[in-house]
């Protein structure tokens, strides 16, 4: 029996999120140095063509990059507002729907000239590509964000102008300004990320999160500033976790930390059969295509992320697993995750008495710590058994972590051993993971102000 999955390759650092607004967002605490994210879209873009030589393509929903016709691609950025040491710069641009992709997506340079016209250039006057080559784009699809670090040539507020070229006959098409919000995105970050002093590793997630709203652009600015390995509790697009949900809600967000990303499937991702869209986007990061449960270390943590949509009986295929997995575990502390909550308040979603046994499962093995998501509100529970009472020798702290950036629910009766709670913050919740205890940490978006931390330590 296969009872665990390959631990990840984790990225450490700073990773750039893509926001909606364009103020900067900074985040400090326990383990992270100061950093900041901004987005800007382009003042100008166009493209022009060899054959068409006089026409301007301007006020056109695609730029284009091609060498049967050649065609040359043009974006200008503005950036403002921006203070201290440039960081990162990444040039971000979506290739149109309904296109079948190129087998090149075009090369990059700056160029000197930021004063072309965009709706007064041609291929007769075009301004020269003259500087230095930032980075090429290989194969492309259609629908989907692609990325070129430009760090090099954004060094602080400015004008940028970039050109766009290929040697394929074989068009790559991308969405201009005039798409909304699929229009190119400029992203600079300033500062940096640490990891904890310590060097222990950092685990931080919730679940809920990516929608219409701009409740996940801010959660997932939160993740810049926060190194370590990311966790999602479920329900990670909405509302029927298609394909297109994912390439247009989740990878402009939370998708910018897919690298070092570790999901777990919600209800709202089965909405399409199978959960396909969820297994396709995250692709051998979600385990098993089709299972949705898997295992792997983290320092001198076994983490396990399950799946509440598929049977957790006792005898179960997945029960058994787990059960397989803890016993070959020989690391001293646990922490599992998934989706459904089996303790919550709050007054949408009652507890989920079915997946009791995979509770039952880690108490049997002494785990220390589960989380869930599926209720859109944070709370917290202190140590309890299978049964729900309190028993702090071997119960598990409990946590949902529904705040990941849809809209928010409320509480209904408190549940006994309810320890701390709020339905009105997005945030994430944070774990530093020390070799025989963890601290928890709850960090709320820009503008709010509910916190909950402590320390504990594993069985």
């Amino acid at each position: 029996m296969d009872i665990r999955f390959p631990r990840p390759s984790v990225t450490l650092g700073v990773v750039t999120v893509i926001v909606a607004a364009t103020a900067a967002v900074v985040v400090t605490g326990a383990g992270a140095a100061s950093a900041a994210s901004v987005t800007f879209t382009p003042v100008a873009d166009t493209y022009v063509q060899s054959d068409a030589a006089a026409t301007n393509y301007g006020t056109s929903t695609q730029v284009v990059v091609d060498n049967s016709p050649v065609r040359r691609s043009f974006l200008r950025f503005t950036v403002s507002g921006v203070s201290g040491t440039v960081t990162g710069a990444k040039l971000r641009l979506r290739t149109i729907s309904g296109n079948s992709g190129s087998d090149a997506g075009g090369t990059f340079r700056r160029m000197s000239n930021t004063t072309w016209s965009e709706t007064g250039t041609t291929w007769n006057n075009q301004p020269t590509i003259d500087g230095a080559t930032l980075g090429t784009i290989g194969a492309v699809s259609g629908n989907t964000w692609y990325e070129v670090d430009v760090t090099a040539a954004v060094t602080g507020n400015g004008t940028y102008s970039f050109g766009a070229t290929s040697t394929s006959g074989d068009g790559a098409y991308y969405d201009t300004r005039e798409s909304g919000a699929d229009a190119p995105q400029l992203v600079v970050t300033t500062g940096t990320t640490t990891p904890p002093p310590s060097g222990d590793p950092v685990f931080v997630g919730a679940g809920d999160i990516a929608d219409s709203g701009s409740g996940d652009s801010a959660t997932a600015t939160l993740l810049d500033s926060i190194p370590g390995t990311v966790f999602t509790t479920g329900d990670n697009v909405y509302d029927s976790g298609t394909s297109s949900q994912f390439n247009s809600y989740y990878e402009p967000t939370w998708g910018r930390h897919k690298s070092r990303t570790r999901p777990s499937p919600g209800n709202h991702d089965y909405n399409t059969s199978g959960a396909s869209g969820y297994y396709n986007y995250f692709g051998t990061s979600a385990g098993p295509s089709g299972r949705g449960y898997y295992s792997y270390d983290l320092g001198n943590w076994h983490v396990v992320s399950l799946n509440s949509n598929i049977s957790m009986s006792a005898g179960s295929t997945q029960e058994q697993w787990l059960r397989a997995d803890l016993a070959a575990s020989s690391k001293p502390c646990t922490i599992a995750y998934w989706h459904h909550p089996l303790f919550t308040s709050s007054s949408n979603h009652a507890p989920s008495t079915s997946t009791r046994p995979l509770y039952q499962a880690l108490y049997d093995y002494n785990a220390d710590v589960v989380v869930w998501g599926h209720n859109h509100v944070y709370e917290r529970f202190a140590p309890m058994n299978p049964a729900g009472g309190a028993e702090s020798s071997r119960g598990l702290r409990s946590f949902v972590a529904g705040m990941g950036g849809a809209g928010h629910y409320g509480f209904g009766t408190i549940q006994p051993n309810s320890e701390a709670r709020n339905s009105s913050a997005w945030g994430v919740l944070k774990f530093t993971l020390h070799s025989n205890s963890y601290d928890w940490q709850f960090v709320p978006v820009a503008g709010q102000t509910y916190t909950d931390t402590g320390t504990s330590t594993c069985h």
